[in-house]
């Protein structure tokens, strides 16, 4: 009789160590892991864009002192800051479909807004010349490249956690040991962008 227990002892011992190696295997931590490095990810898009916001009070305060009969495009620039600061992010937003689109969008007007004042000012050869508005512009060139590497590692980073959560094995550990786990949302071309430009001589 001690015999049998012993080799059922031995048999669950194995299967005990075959289910652990297993789980080792399919990296049942990959969840947490990935998604640790999209909120990284995320906070590092956020730290740009309010890099950026920080610097158009500057950027519009030194275009109104040579450009005075711009009003509408700084009025644009303006209200388009203003509008994306005030959007109240909710903690789920990297989750939430309609909070994200939202977002993107809010910073897709400020985008467009600053293109349309950048263009102006090429009409102002005295504000091209000034050394404040000349520092502006290089640091927000600067902020915009740095938000175009924040969210393509943002890109990356959802790519990878959204991927775990969809392919087997990882896809069964996830719903088991982590089912609050969620799809993350990520950045989209807009429509306007996806179109080529004409070109006019």
């Amino acid at each position: 009789m001690p015999r049998f227990s012993f080799a059922r002892l031995t048999f669950r011992l194995f299967a005990l160590a075959l289910i652990g190696s297993g789980l080792a295997a399919c990296d049942v931590n990959a969840v947490p892991r990935q998604d640790e490095a999209v909120k990284a990810a995320w906070s590092e898009v956020l730290n740009q864009y309010q890099r950026r916001t920080d610097l158009i009070p500057n950027l519009v305060e030194t275009v109104k002192g040579f450009a005075h009969q711009e009003q509408t495009v700084l009025t644009e620039v303006t209200e388009a800051r203003a509008h994306a600061t005030q959007m109240v992010l909710p903690a789920d937003i990297t989750s939430n479909p309609q909070a994200f689109q939202q977002f993107e969008q809010n910073q897709a007007q400020v985008s467009g807004a600053l293109g349309r004042l950048l263009a102006v000012s090429e009409q102002y050869p005295d504000l091209k010349s000034n050394q404040n508005f000349l520092a502006l512009q290089s640091q927000l060139e600067g902020t915009e490249n740095r938000i175009a590497v924040a969210r393509r590692d943002y890109i990356d980073a959802v790519q990878a956690y959204n991927t775990t959560l969809r392919t087997i094995p990882s896809k069964w550990i996830a719903a088991w040991l982590y089912p609050d786990a969620k799809v993350k949302e990520t950045f989209t071309i807009s429509d306007a962008a996806q179109q080529t430009p004409q070109v006019k001589f």
